[in-house]
């Protein structure tokens, strides 16, 4: 039996009312808002449900409602449409409750308000996932398919909900769709809605993807509809050590079609000493594709007993980088220590 629905609160961010929801029990797993949603709505859908269950469980699982969308304000001062503010807001619900450090699951849109963040406060980022994301909006669709769908929502709000629908929700029943139609529609006004899928577009953490030093793992279904594919893996490819995670599937919700699959590939990388293998298992890259050019080079003369500091002289870097190295190395194969580290790459073959 499912849990009850988690509470609702409220969080003052300029001038206007935020609401969010805490669930479970853990360390903090934080989803940031994605194009509109509605938290008691979105929460009495059972495949939407079970799948945060799932992922969430022995987590504490953070979920909002953005500013002028779902249980939010939606009158008030005018809305700051803008990265900035994203990532702005993200801040302030962690400072509200009293988050130190967090993992963030950025899904779809979500996902440049938590690279923007993971650049902006590494020190406040324990993990960092990725699902259907991407790093240019400009870069999703052309131009002209871009203004017709903004348009339509503005316009039809009703018949822009179903023409979404169809790209979100690729081989979903039609009562699935229909269902996913009224919410949207519940979830903000047209108006409100054509101005963040505006926002969607404009979205552009390029710059910040280098900047990022928290554990990476991004998630896509290779004929994602809504986000192409190459998206999620130009957001890895750029990602210092993160781990790409390529999945069969069309739909880009990631609760319809397999949700399984994508539950199972998130929780092998929340996990206490997940390793590159159990990654692996859930769909991911062969294991030497798991540790970039780098962390193999890195690797190879932890393997020969040289200190990080010996490690930095031989390769020309600083020895914060070879820290950091060798800790992504660590955590991407499950060991706590250097030299289970090196006999567990040893057993995978990467040395």
């Amino acid at each position: 039996m499912s849990a009850p629905p988690p509470a609702i609160r409220f969080l003052r961010f300029e001038g206007r009312q935020v609401a969010f929801s805490v669930s479970g029990e853990g360390p903090p797993l934080v989803v940031p808002a994605w194009w509109v949603s509605h938290l008691e709505l979105d929460w009495d859908d059972a495949a939407f449900r079970a799948f945060w269950e799932t992922v969430g469980e022995g987590h504490t699982l953070v979920r909002y409602d953005n500013v002028g969308v779902g249980m939010s304000d939606r009158d008030g001062p005018p809305l700051e449409l803008t990265l900035e503010a994203e990532v702005a807001l993200l801040g302030a619900l962690l400072d509200e409750l009293g988050i130190e450090r967090a993992t963030l699951l950025g899904g779809s849109s979500g996902g440049c308000a938590a690279v923007g963040f993971a650049a902006a406060a590494p020190e406040r980022v324990e993990r960092l996932l990725l699902y259907g994301a991407y790093a240019d909006g400009g870069a999703i669709a052309p131009p002209e398919v871009r203004d017709a769908i903004v348009a339509a929502v503005r316009s039809h709000w009703g018949l822009g909900a179903r023409v979404l629908a169809d790209v979100f929700l690729a081989d979903a029943s039609g009562e699935e769709r229909e269902r996913f139609t009224r919410l949207q529609r519940a979830a903000a006004s047209a108006d409100t809605a054509a101005a963040l899928l505006q926002l969607v577009y404009r979205f552009d953490v390029r710059a910040q993807l280098a900047q990022v030093r928290a554990p990476t793992l991004v998630v896509h279904r290779r004929e994602d509809r809504a986000i192409p594919y190459e998206q999620g893996r130009a957001l890895a490819a750029a990602i210092p050590g993160a781990t790409l995670v390529p999945l069969a599937g069309r739909a880009h919700l990631p609760w319809v079609g397999d949700a399984q699959s994508v539950a199972r590939a998130l929780r092998s990388f929340l996990l206490p000493g997940s390793a590159s293998a159990a990654v692996a298992r859930a769909g991911g890259e062969p294991a030497a594709l798991l540790l970039s050019r780098r962390e193999r080079e890195v690797l190879a003369l932890v393997a020969e007993g040289l200190s990080e500091r010996e490690i930095a002289e031989q390769l020309t870097l600083s020895q914060h980088t070879v820290h950091r190295h060798v800790a992504n190395i660590r955590h991407k194969l499950g060991r706590s220590s250097r030299a289970a580290a090196v006999a567990e790459a040893a057993r995978l073959g990467l040395i």
